[in-house]
């Protein structure tokens, strides 16, 4: 189950490494077409992942699991042999369908087989692999694009994706089923609001923010959220009923995982063009760059629970969106001439504060809902990270763009990325000026929104706690 997690987050931290390469390809990929690229997988497995843990308590978690396993193994085959960006996209969006059916399930097939006095200890262990598929996304990627091709990224996760998929056939128990209608029209309408919403986002560089592209994006997505709300609160089996975040401690806890996963998954999505460009990086090295980050979750994923015990639940959020976001602001002052040491000791700081948020803030949401609806309060979980990872790469993007694109020398204006820009001209100097001035700002805006929603969330969770009280 494990080698199930990091396969299918490790898939959303590789794709990054490839950016430079799909930027430069014979595809010729936007700006916006990047962030797309990355952002479509997991969109759709963000909005995707509840109904897939619904699926699975339904017609049986094992067999959701391997369904899963088989689509994410099409859609990645299709993204390699993919002719252009259009079934590009589709390759990534059936991913991210067979992505959706196999998280949830994971961890609903492990607390179906471990006795109770173990649950604990298996929720903290998968949620640290979490954190540890997205590093080794970062590595195994990049051993794989030394090949030297984007293409064979993809290529190289169907047969993992099969041979974990015969594992998962010859071990995995079978649970029970739970006669729960699914919810076609709520799944519809959240996938609609959320991609509405991206578009609004990611198009706003290029086709400016008050274009009707991006205010239809930002209108439709208010909508159909309105929409959603007013469906499920009226469904006699909700996709996810809207009344389970009147409890105030699921609420923060939503939202405090939906915002580790916003600043991780915004520097994920720079880091490896930053390596590339501004410090020299082969796409191993890049891959191998982001190690120092994993550190702290390999040591210290177990010792979360115990210390949050000792010092408190509010505590230890506290610290980690501190270190979180201050580990972000920390790595935007970081240049071309910063030794890769100073660089490696912020990615060292940061992930202190995944590795003290993600057990931590899985325990409270996993804790909030009954043990028969297990597969869609993993979903739950699945979703908040999911859609805060679409979140961090589609704001982060947007942000660079910006940033890099006015700070270009006047007869490059107009550029929108690197390898756009390094076709125009000779002086490789001043657009990687450019580009570390765009990736900057980028990580000072989410580490201040990380801070700033860590008060958020802190401030919730007081509120659940006085709920308690009375």
């Amino acid at each position: 189950m494990c080698t199930c997690v990091v396969l299918v987050v490790g898939m959303v931290a590789a794709v990054n490494l490839a950016v430079p390469m799909l930027a430069a390809s014979a595809l010729h990929p936007s700006a916006s077409a990047l962030v797309w690229i990355v952002d479509t997988y997991v969109i759709v497995f963000a909005c995707l992942v509840i109904p897939g843990g619904a699926a699975g308590d339904r017609f049986g978690r094992k067999g959701v699991l391997l369904a899963g396993l088989g689509l994410f193994a099409a859609g990645a085959l299709l993204t390699a042999v993919a002719p252009d960006v259009v079934l590009l996209l589709a390759g990534r969006a059936l991913t991210g369908v067979g992505a959706a059916a196999v998280l949830p399930n994971s961890l609903a097939v492990l607390l179906h087989a471990v006795p109770p006095e173990k649950k604990a200890a298996t929720i903290a262990t998968w949620a640290s692999m979490t954190g540890i598929g997205g590093v080794l996304g970062n590595v195994g990627g990049g051993l794989v694009l030394t090949t030297g091709s984007w293409r064979w990224l993809f290529a190289a996760v169907v047969p993992l994706a099969l041979v974990t998929a015969a594992l998962v056939a010859r071990s995995a128990p079978v649970s029970s089923r739970h006669d729960r209608r699914l919810d076609p029209l709520g799944t519809v309408l959240l996938v609609g609001a959320s991609v509405a919403l991206l578009v609004g986002i990611v198009q706003g560089p290029e086709a400016g923010w008050g274009s009707a592209v991006v205010v239809t994006g930002f209108a439709g997505a208010a909508v159909l959220f309105a929409a959603w709300t007013f469906v499920e609160l009226r469904a006699e089996h909700p996709l996810l009923d809207p009344r389970l975040f009147r409890i105030a401690g699921l609420r923060s806890a939503c939202l405090g995982m939906t915002t580790i996963f916003f600043g991780m998954f915004a520097l994920f999505y720079v880091n490896a063009s930053f390596l590339q460009y501004a410090k020299g990086f082969g796409v191993l090295g890049t891959g191998l760059g982001i190690i120092p980050l994993t550190v702290p979750i390999i040591l210290g994923g177990r010792h979360a629970g115990p210390l949050a015990r000792r010092i408190g639940l509010d505590t230890t959020v506290a610290l980690a969106f501190a270190f979180v976001g201050g580990g972000l602001l920390g790595l935007s002052t970081s240049d071309a001439e910063t030794p890769y040491a100073g660089y490696a000791a912020w990615l060292v700081v940061t992930g202190i504060g995944v590795t003290l948020a993600l057990p931590t803030l899985s325990g409270v949401i996993a804790g909030s809902l009954p043990p028969d609806r297990a597969g869609v309060g993993t979903g739950l979980q699945a979703t908040t990270r999911e859609f805060g990872s679409a979140l961090g790469v589609a704001v982060i993007g947007t942000v660079m763009t910006a940033k890099f694109a006015a700070a270009l020398p006047p007869d490059v204006r107009g550029a929108h990325t690197v390898a756009e820009a390094l076709a125009r001209t000779g002086n490789t100097h001043d657009v990687v000026t450019a580009f570390v001035a765009g990736v900057d700002a980028g990580l000072r805006v989410a580490g201040i929104a990380v801070l700033v929603l860590g008060v958020l969330v802190l401030a919730e969770s007081r509120v659940a706690q006085g709920a308690r009280t009375r």
